[in-house]
């Protein structure tokens, strides 16, 4: 009978607990006060690390996955979805070379992830250890590789050093990115000197805020209520700027766009909300912005992703400002650079300062809105105001009629948005079943939005989503393709071992579907390399994992039906939902290819 793991820190005494603390213990130790879980693999140079992990007091629990990619996304979804530190663990060789693709997203997302990764002993190094990749003669220098890949990376090869290079890297990856330490398995053991320093400063540092353009700024956006049209990007989330950005976004009287990967910015129900820019948003956000007097860019960078489609909408736009820590890929006539939160909250004060002084001049005595009606936002958030509800449904992209077998994108995606909880955080992969859910499915009241667009990797929501659910202690709802699943969808292991609340949801067209739809679009369709055989994954992971609640879908109701059975279910769920490879989703340049 299978067992599943409790994921409380363990308490027990280890058989053979080190006289004195090691430098895994201060690692551990460190790692404490900006994270609950580390999440990795095991292996021979990492090992004593887990032995830290296991015989700590502090309340810091390690998870083992499947695959480094998959330990990698973990780390990386628990951040998204809870703003604390992502940490993973591998070993030398083979162990730590499959973290590479996991880190890259984290790289161009802007996560802090800390990547620990084990080294043969010191005293090997050139002499044919194994897993050797020091930078000798004939060797790999793990060294360069992963300096490639992250904001920092460095290799302790003093215990003396381990505070100082803590300092480093944390200060790094909490800067925005992640950070490697490369840690021996010698020195990782080392007896500790009990003085070392422990505590380190905790929270994401940002740069210092430029208050002449935060001035600028706002001037402009005074002169432009009611006219404004925002855009938020993935960094109000990274750094939590919701609440300012809400606002922000009533005393401007402003719509409020959102890009793909930055849907959980912005309350999706609520009456300011316009929708989703870029390749899977919606068909009026150029109109909406070509049309405002100021665009206001926040925390948006606008790669090709989010902006395809607005270029000529911000050329037309009189004004494109934007504030935050990196400056956009399109013009803009001010960028402020600072911290996002502070910049939106003074930008936010000082409109409402100046709207109930405006209100006074001709309403002596008058309080609790501001000139033109603009609700004070903060004082509606602070007494728990309900936000005003959207009364109409967003345009949506047209997309053909499909004629294969199984259940269509939008049916789906709608059953599933019908029984989402408040509070859940939905994780989307890559590929048609992305784009729809992008397009389709609202976030939840108080719930998170995942998915990579940095890199794009198929399968990273398998391993997001157990992280996210281990970090905030609410369910996940995988949403990915059958290609997905087979890249890296056996973190479903990692979930039934730990009994973590996670849903995962398989459209299968036993197909790479968006390469297929390419094959058709782009090259002559005679012929595919990405149609597959017929795959029951349903029945397999019934066979694989009997305690774990299962469901293959064909029909509508039958997948309604799955959803309904799954909601009660305090660990895993599994639902297979079969669907037409030849289906188009909502994607913008193969609705463009199509119309041409």
């Amino acid at each position: 009978m299978y067992r599943s793991r409790s994921i409380t820190a363990p308490t027990a005494e280890p058989a053979a607990r080190p006289d004195l603390p090691t430098v895994a213990d201060l690692i551990v130790t460190r790692l404490a006060t900006h994270t609950t879980h580390v999440f990795g693999v095991g292996g021979a140079n990492i090992e004593d690390l887990y032995d830290a992990l296991h015989r700590t007091a502090h309340p810091i629990t390690g998870i083992v996955a499947k695959h480094e990619f998959g330990a990698a996304t973990m780390a990386d979804g628990y951040f998204r979805a809870t703003g604390r530190l992502g940490v993973v663990a591998a070993t030398s060789g083979g162990g730590a070379m499959n973290l590479l693709a996991g880190l890259t997203e984290s790289y161009d997302s802007r996560i802090p992830v800390l990547a620990l990764i084990g080294q043969p002993p010191l005293t090997l190094e050139g002499r044919g250890a194994f897993q050797d990749t020091s930078g000798g003669p004939g060797l790999l220098d793990a060294e360069r590789i992963f300096a490639a890949v992250t904001r920092h990376c460095e290799k302790v090869t003093d215990p003396a050093d381990i505070a100082a290079a803590l300092d480093r890297a944390l200060t790094a990856a909490l800067q925005g990115g992640p950070a490697a330490l490369l840690l021996p398995k010698d020195v990782q053991s080392a007896p500790l000197d009990v003085r070392a320093p422990v505590a380190a400063g905790n929270g994401i540092a940002t740069p210092t805020a430029g208050s002449t353009a935060v001035d600028a700024i706002g001037s402009l956006l005074e002169a432009s209520r009611g006219r404004t049209v925002v855009i938020a990007g993935p960094e109000v989330g990274r750094v939590d700027a919701r609440a300012e950005l809400l606002a922000l976004a009533t005393a401007l009287d402003a719509t409020v766009l959102v890009t793909p990967d930055a849907k959980d910015a912005f309350p999706n129900r609520h009456s300011r909300f316009g929708g989703i820019t870029g390749i899977m948003g919606h068909p009026h956000a150029p109109d909406l912005i070509a049309h405002a007097q100021v665009c206001l860019l926040v925390g948006a960078t606008l790669p090709m992703t989010a902006r395809a489609g607005l270029d000529d909408a911000l050329r037309d736009c009189m004004h494109v400002l934007s504030v935050g820590a990196e400056k956009p890929y399109v013009r803009t006539d001010i960028h402020a650079l600072g911290p996002l939160r502070a910049s939106l909250s003074a930008l936010a004060g000082d409109l409402r300062a100046r709207g109930i002084a405006a209100a006074s001049a001709t309403a002596p005595g008058h309080s609790g809105a501001t000139a033109g009606g603009i609700l004070d936002a903060g004082a509606d958030l602070r007494h728990g105001h309900a936000d005003p509800v959207r009364e109409t449904a967003l345009p949506e992209l047209a997309v053909p009629p499909a004629t294969g077998p199984g259940v269509r994108y939008r049916e789906a995606v709608l059953a599933i948005r019908e029984r989402l909880e408040p509070g859940t955080t939905v994780v989307a992969d890559a590929g048609n079943t992305g784009a729809a859910v992008v397009h389709y499915l609202p976030v939840p009241e108080d719930g998170r939005f995942l998915i990579a667009l940095g890199m794009g990797g198929m399968g990273y929501a398998f391993g997001a989503g157990v992280g996210a659910a281990l970090g905030r202690g609410r369910r996940s709802v995988v949403i990915a393709g059958d290609g997905a699943y087979f890249m890296h969808g056996h973190e479903v292991h990692t979930a039934v071992e730990y009994h973590v609340p996670v849903t995962f949801v398989v459209f299968n067209n036993n197909a790479h579907a968006m390469c297929v739809t390419r094959e058709q679009l782009y090259y002559s369709g005679e012929y595919t390399y990405n149609r597959f055989g017929q795959a029951r994954i349903g029945a397999a992971m019934a066979a694989m994992f009997p305690q774990l609640p299962v469901f293959t879908a064909s029909t509508l109701e039958e997948f309604e039906r799955a959803l309904d059975e799954t909601r009660t279910t305090s660990g895993p769920a599994f639902i297979e939902l079969r669907c037409d490879p030849d289906e188009i989703p909502p994607f913008a340049p193969f609705l463009k290819e199509l119309s041409a």
